[in-house]
């Protein structure tokens, strides 16, 4: 008896400010993906955190690190509202996805699948250089083992939480981690869908562009959600996925090349 032939899955990132704009249509076509190819879905939670309080709204819950690197400040206390806001969506998008023929289940990057090492301590704060504790850190490693059941008809949707050296539970960027667990199961394409349609350079709609010009465009002309999709693109070929497609279509749409953004090595 040949030994079944292990089929890649789709790695998709549901942004936090575009999940409440997705219609019905745009979830039939993702589960119509799903029946023919393993999906782990990874969410993020932007707006729905920005929902649950109103200091998330405020510049201050945003940190720049002394090489300019954002990052939310973090804190325990932040920790549980992450998870509550993520049990919230989590429960969305599973009856979303049972209701159109998908198993799904929900995992939390925490458990097991994503690890991080020593976060950055010295963040601006008023202005000033400071030493702060922030429940963050660079992802390391990706163990694909928590993700035991990957096949066609199911899904995984992953919190990206992750584990530090020291066994505390940490905040990571969800484009990152996506990227990350992207590489880690051997995808050939991640998918980040996002509020806008294209990468827009002076302007223009980019409808492909190598890593090496995305890298540059990044670092001279990105702001925003978009710098850090570019890195989280560049991250996933450096690592070995082979397409990265950015856009706000259906996911069959942005993998046939039809509309979005496709960032490949070359």
């Amino acid at each position: 008896m040949s030994t079944p032939r292990y089929l890649p899955p789709t790695v998709v990132k549901l942004g936090g400010s575009c999940l409440d704009d997705l219609a019905g249509a745009w979830w039939d076509d993702l589960a119509g993906h799903g029946q023919s190819n393993p999906l782990v879905l990874v969410h993020g939670w932007s707006k729905p955190l920005k929902r649950l309080n109103p200091r998330y709204r405020e510049p201050s819950a945003i940190l720049r690190d002394r090489y300019g690197n954002q990052s939310r400040w973090t804190t325990p206390e932040v920790i549980a509202d992450i998870r509550a806001v993520s049990a919230g969506i989590g429960k969305d998008v599973i009856s979303r996805l049972e209701r159109r023929g998908i198993t799904a289940e929900r995992l939390l990057g925490s458990d097991g699948l994503v690890s991080v090492g020593e976060g950055e301590r010295w963040w601006w704060l008023d202005k000033q250089l400071v030493e702060l504790d922030n429940l963050v850190g660079p992802i390391t490693g990706v163990d694909p083992a928590a993700l035991k059941n990957l096949q066609p008809g199911h899904a995984y949707l992953v919190t990206p939480l992750a584990r530090n050296t020291v066994g505390q539970e940490v905040n990571t960027d969800a484009d990152r981690a996506a990227a990350a667990i992207a590489a880690g199961v051997g995808a050939t394409d991640l998918v980040l869908v996002t509020d806008v349609a294209h990468l827009l350079i002076d302007g223009e709609p980019v409808r492909r562009i190598s890593a090496g010009a995305a890298a540059e465009f990044r670092d001279k002309g990105a702001t925003g959600g978009m710098r850090k999709k570019l890195r989280a693109a560049g991250e996933a070929i450096d690592q070995g996925v082979a397409r990265v497609v950015i856009g706000s279509a259906p996911v069959t749409d942005l993998l046939a090349d039809h509309t979005g953004t496709v960032i490949t090595r070359m």
